[in-house]
Order: C-alpha cells, then structure tokens, then sequence
C-alpha cells in the first residue's frame, strides 16, 4: 500500500467510526446550538482528532525510524539497517531502497578507502626508502667528514667539532627512527609480535610511558594486509595515548578469543570523554573495514581510554609465537 493509500485509508476509518456514531447514537442538533449539545460535538472532534492522531502515528512510525536512521548513519559503523515492514507498497519500497542504497555506499566506502589506505601505503615505503638511501646515507657521510675534521681540528675547536658530531648523530637517529615508523620492517621481515614489541620499546624510550605487552601463546597466523592493519591501530592508538591522554602507564594485548583475534590497547590517562572522533579514530575505523574487523573505543578499567580491535578469524588457525616476544614490558 502507498504512502497516499495509506493515510487515506487511517482517515476514513477515523471518519467512518464518527459517522457510525453519528448514526446510531442518541444525539440532535438544534438550531440555534444548545449548551450541552455543543459540549457533545467538542467532545468527539477531541476524540475523533486524537485516535487519528494515534492511527498516523503507528502507520508513519517506520518513516520516523528511517529519518533518525538518516540523520545518524555512519559508513564507518556498517550493517545499520531498518527492518522492512511487512507487506508491500510505498514505505516497504522505501525502506528496502534505503538499505540497498547503504549496502552499495558501504561497499563503494570500502573500496574507496581500499585504494586510498593502498597508496598511502606505498608511499610511506617510497618516503621511508628515500629516508634511508639519501637522507641516510648524505647524514653519514657528513659525519665521517665531521669525524675527520674534528680529528684534525685544534683543542679549542675540536670539543664543537665533537658537539656537531653529536647533533648530526641524533638527527641520523630520528631519521632513521622515522623510515621505521613509515616502513615496518619489522612486521615484514619477523611478524606481528616482534613489530608490536619493537613499536613499544620505541614508544617508551621516546615517550617515557611505561608499556606492558601481553600476547596469547596461541596466536592464529593472519594475512599480511591483517597484519598491517593491527600494526596500524597499535601505532595509532599509542600515538595518541602520547599525545593527548597524559597518562603514565599503559597496556597493549593480542589475545585469541572464539572466532576473533582481538588487538586491545588501555592507558591510565584523562581518558577520551564527549571529544569528537578526530583523524586518527576514524583512519582506524576505516582500516578496520578492509579487513571486516571492529574498532570499539570507550573508558578503560584504569580510568583512561580503552580501543579495542577485533578481527574476525576462521577456528582452528592458529601458530605459535615467538616465545621471547610473547610477553614483557618496556620502560623508558
């Protein structure tokens, strides 16, 4: 039944009930309108308004679920949908196009976000390479010419000397601390666990939190696009723990769970409260997505922040992980 049908047919049953009262009921009119008789009418344009009122509410209640479905709906967040009342006609077709329109927005979001997070990948190892060969290898050399001078150089000049050494040194450091973060190599050449190990000494000698790591024994062995994805949230959530939460201590698990493996991240800091999801939340939303994995994010335990990371694994696939990296802490 159509929109139009629909609402024509809640009025005339409204009409048809007052008109049967009309009929059967012991009621006249009189010219001019008595008191009591005016009271009478009053009385049921009240009731005949309010159960129209009632009637349109129940029938237009699944537009009111689609327009609040409408205003809220997030392609970071999939699989809201309405369910399609029974029947057929206006608001059932509507309803099925709006959740088909959805599922093609989030499969084209997907795809979209896909390609994006592709090269934005490939160009993270383009810039990381060129990080290593020339920035690295041009830092280098200007070190060894520093060294050379500096040996070279007078007592009075040769502590600066020493001190430009120094400087170029930790600069050569940060550079290549940034090809790392732009590249893990890590993940790549030894997996998942060492990365994340590797990630958290970083963070905790630059940062001065204290990480805690934890990993089940019991691993599931993953693609290397999962891989990348966990690497990513990791080095996000903790890149945000670093600069917003102020906190001191924090957490960070991979543990298996019935059909999920779940990457779980937990500081002691000011915690996340009604501040707006920035770039970092929604880049880890949508990486999220590639891989079908959830992201939740909420209060953690210790009064800080917890994000949460599940992805769905297949039962039964499981290896073992490096029983070195398995479990530790790193502290600045």
């Amino acid at each position: 039944m159509s929109l139009f049908w629909r609402i024509f047919a809640l009025n005339a049953l409204v009409l048809g009930l007052a008109t049967a009262l009309l009929l059967w009921a012991p009621v006249t009119v009189s010219v001019p309108v008595l008191l009591t008789e005016a009271v009478i009418l009053v009385c049921g344009l009240a009731v005949m308004l309010v159960a129209n009122a009632a009637l349109l509410r129940i029938g237009l209640a699944p537009l009111d679920r689609l327009a609040r479905l409408m205003t809220t709906v997030d392609l970071l967040r999939p699989g809201q949908r309405l369910p399609s009342p029974p029947g057929r006609g206006g608001v059932a077709e509507l309803i099925s196009t709006f959740n088909d329109m959805l599922e093609r927005l989030e499969a084209e979001r997907a795809t979209s976000s896909a390609r994006a997070l592709s090269a934005q990948e490939a160009e993270r190892r383009r810039i990381a390479q060129e990080l290593h060969d020339e920035v690295g290898q041009s830092m280098t050399a200007v070190l060894l010419a520093l060294k050379r001078v500096a040996d070279r150089s007078p007592e009075p000049l040769r502590a600066e000397m020493r001190q430009a050494q120094e400087t170029t040194r930790e600069s050569l450091d940060e550079v290549r601390r940034l090809a790392r973060r732009l590249r893990p190599g890590v993940l790549e050449d030894l997996g998942l666990v060492s990365a994340l190990t590797s990630l958290t000494d970083d963070f905790a000698t630059h940062t001065g939190l204290r990480i805690e790591r934890r990993f089940d024994p019991d691993l599931p062995e993953l693609r290397r696009e999962t891989e990348l994805v966990l690497y990513r949230v990791a080095q996000e959530g903790l890149t945000n723990i670093a600069r917003h939460a102020e906190a001191e201590n924090a957490e960070l698990t991979v543990r298996r769970t019935p059909g999920a493996l779940v990457l779980g991240i937990v500081d002691d800091g000011r915690g996340i409260g009604l501040a707006c999801e920035g770039a970092g939340i929604r880049g880890m939303r949508e990486r999220a997505l590639l891989i079908g994995a959830t992201v939740d994010i909420g209060p953690g335990g210790r009064g800080g922040t917890r994000v949460s990371l599940a992805v769905p694994v297949e039962p039964g696939s499981a290896a073992p992980v490096q029983a070195a990296a398995g479990t530790g802490s790193g502290e600045a």
